[in-house]
């Protein structure tokens, strides 16, 4: 689908284009001014419909072409609606659109410009991909070991631990071992929380 080849920036002309510039059937004279008025009330956009309008059928959005010698537009899908035999006073588009350096959009200089600005676009984007790879590939820090956070093993008097049999070295002992028990449990459910497929799940 045109819309979604589109270049990013030249999506919201097509909205307007669909709902607001074109008739039933998705035709419009390919007058910039008066689809740069429709679209965008009250701002200077006609060379920013220029651009769009070469970006959309460039990337299959709308066809060009010409009716009693005025150029016309045709979007490809234009929206269903209910036309209650309403029809479009421009005749479907031939087989052939304009030629591409047509005057009403500003000569082969405005598609040189629409064309550097969407390489422009990709090269940005392209930049962008690579940041996020060489994020993505950089080695993590190592994560501390529990056991050097970890409560003593022993009582005060045996901090390490003993064989023999030790009241306080016992309590020590089972403290330690729920101490690591949480911590793991702990970082086995932020684990499983950056990794569930519904993050406003409640645990």
């Amino acid at each position: 689908m045109g819309y979604l080849r589109a270049p990013h920036e030249a999506k919201p002309t097509a909205l307007g284009l669909w709902t607001k510039a074109t008739d039933v059937e998705g035709r419009c004279p390919l007058v910039p001014e008066l689809i740069a008025a429709a679209i965008y009330p009250g701002e200077a956009a006609t060379e920013q419909v220029i651009l769009h309008v070469l970006m959309l059928e460039e990337s299959g959005f709308l066809i060009r072409y010409e009716h009693e010698g005025s150029e016309v537009l045709a979007l490809r899908r234009p929206l269903k609606a209910d036309t209650r035999g309403a029809t479009s006073e421009i005749p479907p588009p031939p087989s052939r659109g304009v030629p591409r350096n047509s005057a009403a959009m500003g000569g082969e200089g405005a598609r040189e410009r629409a064309a550097a600005r969407v390489r422009a676009e990709q090269a940005e984007r392209e930049g962008e991909w690579a940041a996020w790879r060489e994020r993505a590939e950089r080695a993590a820090p190592p994560r501390r070991p529990l056991l050097l956070d970890a409560p003593p093993i022993g009582c005060v008097d045996h901090p390490n631990g003993r064989r023999e049999n030790c009241g306080p070295c016992g309590t020590a002992r089972r403290q330690h071992d729920k101490w690591l028990a949480q911590q793991r449990y702990t970082d086995q459910l932020v684990e499983w929380g950056s990794q569930s497929d519904e993050p406003g799940e409640e645990w």
